[in-house]
């Protein structure tokens, strides 16, 4: 009965009326993009017909456009290799981006809510949305320098949306984060990956697939989750997951696997594949912090589940 009601589109518009100031920021953005639609209503790729609009990134080479660009220099040169091919691999890699000190703050931080019970775990060994429980992370996720790249990046503006905490490795299947966060136009979600401890290749590592974030976006009627007027499709998630392997295999697709230090980060495209290792060993953690933004300009929400996204007020 819970699962239907989720399901019922005008018992997501009550939903949405409820958190009506979260919803505030797609206002201009569905003026901008002549968006008929109530703030209050569902919404998914269905709304949008032109399924070709995408970050600008996605439509130019990087290794052209940025080149010359006098930002480039501002960044470490490991990070500039990973900036010009960031069209064609879709991620790039900034070690020891955080010194020890910081870290142990997160990690102290994390410790502390989890223990006060504010927020709890999840099915795959995430505290969610930690920094708004915590300054010192939300910090984190501002920090001037990490914005200035992720900007560059999407060429736009971009807001922390949220943070995701491990202590262990998710196991999580392989995904892109736009089933679950999406933008219109398409593209325009970045990730941050924090290593808040060197990751062990037992612990359950980060894994990705340089060069998928080329391959088609997959969305809701990609994979049959087909909704109606009055209800959202009833595919389950983990039929999505299904069509991912699957296309993993057709596309002959190899993971490289992220085994950082402390302090190193992972930035991936929105629509990069991902997942968990398996954890060889339970006695190992695999801490570290996700962090997602969106830029700040663009329709946000969530397609997988056909609702906008809520947003915190900025600070």
């Amino acid at each position: 009965m819970i699962h239907l009601l989720k399901r019922f589109k005008p018992a997501i518009t009550l939903y949405n009326l409820l958190h009506a100031r979260q919803l505030r920021h797609n206002e201009e953005a569905y003026r901008t993009y002549g968006l008929n639609k109530h703030l209050f209503q569902s919404l998914s790729s269905k709304d949008f017909p032109d399924k070709t609009s995408r970050a600008w990134l996605d439509q130019q080479d990087s290794r052209i456009v940025l080149k010359e660009d006098a930002r480039l220099a501002s960044f470490p040169e490991h990070v500039q290799t990973g900036i010009l091919g960031w069209s064609d691999q879709g991620y790039l890699i900034w070690e020891k981006f955080l010194s020890r000190e910081t870290i142990a703050d997160i990690n102290e931080e994390a410790s502390r809510i989890a223990l006060s019970g504010k927020v709890s775990i999840t099915h795959d060994n995430k505290y969610p949305f930690l920094n708004r429980e915590s300054k010192k992370i939300d910090d984190i996720t501002r920090n001037p320098e990490l914005i200035r790249l992720l900007s560059l990046l999407l060429g736009k503006e971009v807001v922390p949306f949220q943070t995701l905490n491990f202590v262990k490795g998710s196991g999580q299947r392989a995904h892109s984060d736009s089933i679950h966060m999406t933008t219109y136009p398409l593209g325009y979600l970045i990730a941050v990956w924090i290593a808040l401890e060197d990751v062990h290749p037992d612990s359950g590592p980060l894994c990705y697939y340089p060069g998928s974030h080329k391959l088609p976006y997959l969305l809701n009627d990609d994979f049959g989750k087909i909704s109606t007027a009055w209800m959202t499709g009833n595919r389950s998630y983990a039929e999505y997951e299904d069509v991912i392997e699957d296309l993993i295999h057709k596309q002959k697709l190899e993971p490289a696997v992220f085994l950082p230090k402390a302090g190193d980060i992972l930035v991936w495209h929105a629509n990069l594949l991902h997942g968990g290792q398996p954890i060889e060993n339970p006695d190992r953690t695999r801490k570290s912090m996700v962090v997602h933004y969106y830029a700040k300009d663009v329709i946000k929400y969530h397609e997988l589940t056909e609702r906008p996204s809520l947003m915190a007020g900025s600070r």
